[in-house]
């Protein structure tokens, strides 16, 4: 059997000490200025190998009742010439609301609230062919629908 060697604190602290690497000191910073921060460089988005172009469409409108009836029109429209669709997915409504004074003068306490909700859908259409593109583009739809394409 092997003998176990009892060490000392003294050994384990010189060990220690001797063990650690020797660190280069920092030339200090002059009072009033503060070190450069390191630069970040922003990473690139990269496709990854095999992913299909598609059209991200974002769809807004006051009244979700024409807002639904336009995805519907615009589903309809890509689905005649056989192209793949994701959605319509819902995204958060956007409410601005505004505080006024009933009265110009006096009644600070009276007051009134309005607010106007911005309904959002998004289509992604994948791998979309020149046809559904141009069908798109034709598309007559009500107003006061506000429609964002993007080619991804």
């Amino acid at each position: 059997m092997a003998a176990v060697k009892e060490t000392t604190k003294k050994e384990v602290h010189h060990k220690a000490a001797v063990s650690k690497p020797a660190v280069a000191a920092k030339a200090p910073v002059p009072a009033g200025r503060q070190a450069a921060a390191p630069k970040v460089s922003r990473a690139k988005k990269v496709k990854p190998e095999g992913a299909l172009p598609h059209l991200r469409i974002r769809v807004r409108a006051y009244e979700h009742k024409i807002l639904d009836a336009s995805l519907k029109q615009i589903m309809d429209t890509a689905a005649r010439y056989d192209a793949e669709i994701n959605g319509p997915v819902p995204l958060p409504t956007e409410i601005k609301k505004y505080t006024v004074n009933r009265s110009s003068f006096i009644d600070k306490n009276s007051r009134e609230q309005f607010e106007m909700r911005v309904h959002k859908r998004l289509i992604d259409i994948i791998n979309p062919n020149p046809k559904v593109i141009e069908a798109l583009t034709n598309l007559s739809l009500p107003s006061g629908v506000n429609i964002d394409v993007k080619m991804m």
